[in-house]
C-alpha cells in the first residue's frame, strides 16, 4: 500500500497560479503511475492529469491542457501539479492517486489503488 499526503491548495484569484504537491510513502517501488483528480461540489470526480512514474509520459484532461503541468521528483517520491491561468470552474477538491497497474487507463478512478486525503482549491472571480 502507498500512503499519499497532499499539500499546497488554497484560495487564489482567477488568472493566478497554485502548485499542489503529493508525497508518497510506503510501497513506493510499486508505483507505475500517479494522477490528479478533482471533484467540484455536486459533480462527479474527474480526471485532471497523470504521469508515468518511470518514463515521465504525461496525460491531461482537455479542460486543463496548456494550463496545468504535472511533474515528479522520483528521489522525493513526490508528484506536483502546477496550475496556471486558473478559472473559477477549476474550484474543486483535488486528489492525488497512485497505481501499480499497468494495463488500465490512467484517466479513470478505477485505475488507481491509493488516494490522498484531498486538498481544496478555490478560484475566485
Amino acid at each position: 500500500q502507498v500512503q499519499l499526503v497532499e499539500s499546497g491548495g488554497g484560495l487564489v484569484q482567477a488568472g493566478g497560479s497554485l502548485r499542489l504537491s503529493c508525497a508518497a510513502s510506503g510501497r513506493t517501488s510499486s508505483i507505475y503511475a500517479m494522477g490528479w483528480f478533482r471533484q467540484a461540489p455536486g459533480k462527479a470526480r474527474e480526471f485532471v492529469a497523470a504521469i508515468n512514474w518511470s518514463l515521465g509520459v504525461t496525460y491531461y484532461a482537455g479542460s486543463v491542457k496548456g494550463r496545468f503541468t504535472i511533474s515528479k521528483d522520483n528521489a522525493k517520491n513526490t508528484v506536483f501539479l502546477q496550475m496556471s491561468s486558473l478559472k473559477p470552474e477549476d474550484t474543486a477538491v483535488y486528489y492525488c492517486a497512485a497505481t501499480p497497474q499497468r494495463l488500465v487507463p490512467l484517466t479513470i478512478e478505477g485505475g488507481y489503488d491509493d488516494w490522498g486525503q484531498g486538498n481544496q482549491v478555490t478560484v475566485s472571480s
